[in-house]
């Protein structure tokens, strides 16, 4: 199986292009810190971030308009996605995070916005963004949000809290859900634009987290954090379609970056499998080991089809909700699968963290989580049937 060729797609030259670039941006930069990073836990390697907008990685998906690589196509964002999860997964989601801020700009922004939002994400010292939704008491269910926007003289006040937010503090600028409207549920979620600077705006402590350490998650608080009504992001009570939009983008690219990570581990554990050998033998000719691979390499293929098929869709401007939610739900659920599958390959090695199974393994878990759970997922596609 040709686990990293894209020959079967109509790639242009730019694509292939960038495709080569991240592979070997993901060889060379990501895979190699990928272990210090994990085990030094809350700390964001900003370095790495940097070095890849000095060679065009971070802005790609931004138009040329504002400065960016002009690649606003969600096909080529999942192909670069897939490289730079293979090297690390925490690593390769932190330096495309840039692109989840700019989905609901894109979507819901004015010309000026994006002109003063986006041109700073763009070169070679771009700013870091963060998407804030998540509550303490509302994660798949963004409609139930509680923060509040409250309109006052000039724009509006901010009140509330938010959890798990990736990139919090670190961030530059931030991209928030409020609700203008406490009396309904979609329709009274509003987005806003505001930056770390602002009054009343803090956060915590980096939160402790199972895996993909590189991005550092923390809560945020909002108190009396006054907005001018231009950093409004289109009407009020548009936030949720904004949020929904950017979702369906959202699930396809994380469903591109579980499929990253899971060839990653099945290349480590099919190469293992290889050279050591059991009972006078390499252990792939021991055919629990060989049907176990097979069945790696065939969930792997059929991930990537669905991701790439999901991504041509949303180009196509198809109604893709379902199918980035079945996109999502099946690449997550590989990856733990396969990532599970490579450290038994590798047996107690692969419970060692001498080698990066393991660590791929907790990095995965996230997939099956962030943007919504796979139980969401399970929702969303029986919510689209037919």
């Amino acid at each position: 199986m040709a686990t990293n060729q894209f020959e079967a797609w109509p790639l242009t030259h730019e694509q292939r292009e960038i495709v080569k670039l991240c592979r070997d941006f993901a060889e060379k930069e990501i895979r190699p810190r990928g272990r210090e990073v994990d085990e030094a836990d809350v700390v964001t390697p900003v370095d790495i971030f940097q070095k890849a907008a000095q060679v065009g990685i971070t802005d790609f998906m931004i138009a040329e308009e504002f400065g960016g690589g002009g690649m606003t196509d969600v096909f080529t964002q999942c192909l670069v996605q897939e490289e730079l999860c293979w090297g690390d997964p925490g690593i390769g989601n932190l330096v495309c995070s840039n692109g989840f801020f700019s989905d609901p700009l894109m979507a819901l922004g004015t010309a000026e916005q994006k002109e003063k939002w986006l041109r700073p994400l763009t070169g070679t010292t771009p700013l870091m963004t963060a998407l804030a939704t998540t509550e303490p008491g509302s994660g798949s269910d963004a409609a139930s949000i509680i923060t509040t926007a409250t309109r006052v003289a000039g724009g509006y006040k901010i009140n509330g809290q938010k959890a798990w937010i990736s990139n919090a503090g670190a961030a530059d600028q931030y991209v928030v859900f409020a609700k203008t409207d406490r009396n309904e549920r979609s329709k009274g979620v509003t987005a806003f634009l505001l930056t770390k600077d602002t009054p009343g705006f803090t956060w915590g402590e980096p939160m402790k987290k199972m895996g993909q350490r590189a991005i550092v998650c923390r809560e945020l608080f909002f108190d009396d954090v006054f907005v001018p009504e231009e950093n409004r992001l289109g009407d009020e009570g548009q936030g949720f379609y904004g949020l929904m939009e950017t979702f369906d983008i959202s699930r396809a690219v994380l469903g591109a970056a579980a499929v990253g990570a899971a060839r990653a581990a099945y290349e480590y554990a099919l190469e293992y499998a290889r050279t050591r050998k059991q009972f006078g033998k390499p252990i792939i000719e021991h055919q629990a080991v060989a049907f176990r691979l097979a069945d790696m390499a065939t969930r792997i293929e059929v991930s990537r089809l669905m991701v790439l098929n999901t991504a041509r869709a949303i180009d196509a401007g198809v109604n893709a909700t379902g199918m980035a939610a079945m996109a999502k739900l099946t690449a997550s659920e590989t990856a733990m699968f396969v990532t599970h599958a490579a450290v038994q390959t590798l047996g107690g090695w692969g419970y060692s963290r001498e080698y990066p199974v393991e660590q791929w393994m907790r990095d995965v878990k996230l997939e099956e989580i962030e943007e919504g759970t796979s139980d969401i997922m399970r929702l969303v596609i029986s919510r689209n049937l037919g």
